[in-house]
């Protein structure tokens, strides 16, 4: 059975174009994510799920240069686009994530697809962003390849092809879904990347807590932030978009 990570990613955004390949100390925030990626240990492979727009060619660039997978599919129906990749690359479980999470927590990964693992005879799917107790830009949704195929054949709205997992949490009638919370709710912090704002405290965070030979973990980013109190404020006025 293969577990793959497919993280969602494109050079536009409304509010901040390019900012995946944003640069941090040299390196651009999606390598910071890859590499974060990578130290989850469930999981068996990494997929760029881009777009076939021209535009999106320094990300399969950036791809090549860290041998990682990509696919190339639809920019508007990314439904489909991850659909064909988990085709392509013979995934069973897919761990769905988006490129604006560059600070994500492989732990918090590995504990969502262990609760995966550990129920799915009957659940469809499972992620942490159901209830929010965990602080946005840690998003991790876990679910089959069947799942996802259903959702494929069936849904027809514009708001079910673009956001993916829409289709599962408001039918749950037709799949089995479930959610994940952490001890601690820390649905207020927000650490997500769409505006300068959230660029700028994701700057301060690597610049202070990335080291390559250790990794920092959530309850890390939280202690830096109690010490610092005031870098919650840079982006405690970004209201993230409406589904």
């Amino acid at each position: 059975m293969k577990i793959a990570a497919i993280i969602q990613a494109r050079m536009g955004s409304t509010r901040l174009p390019g900012k995946i390949l944003k640069t941090v100390n040299g390196k651009t925030l999606l390598e910071y994510q890859i590499e974060r990626v990578k130290q989850a240990e469930q999981i068996d492979q990494i997929i760029i799920a881009t777009t076939v727009k021209e535009s999106e060619q320094p990300i399969v660039e950036l791809c090549k240069t860290l041998d990682i997978d990509y696919y190339r599919g639809s920019e508007q129906d990314v439904l489909s686009r991850y659909h064909e990749a988990a085709q392509k690359f013979g995934v069973d479980v897919i761990v769905r994530l988006t490129s604006d999470c560059p600070i994500i927590d492989p732990k918090i990964i590995d504990r969502v697809v262990n609760q995966y693992l550990n129920n799915r005879v009957t659940i469809d799917y499972i992620s942490n962003t159901l209830e929010r107790t965990y602080p946005r830009g840690l998003d991790t949704e876990v679910f089959s390849f069947e799942a996802l195929n259903k959702a494929y054949q069936e849904s027809i709205l514009p708001k079910d092809r673009e956001h993916v997992t829409a289709y599962f949490y408001t039918n749950p009638d037709l799949f089995k879904i479930q959610g994940i919370k952490n001890e601690y709710n820390y649905g207020s912090y927000r650490w997500t990347v769409d505006t300068e704002e959230d660029f700028e405290l994701i700057r301060l965070i690597l610049s202070e807590l990335y080291n390559p030979n250790k990794l920092f973990l959530l309850e890390d980013v939280i202690k830096l932030l109690k010490a610092h109190p005031e870098w919650n404020d840079i982006n405690a006025h970004i209201e993230q978009k409406k589904l």
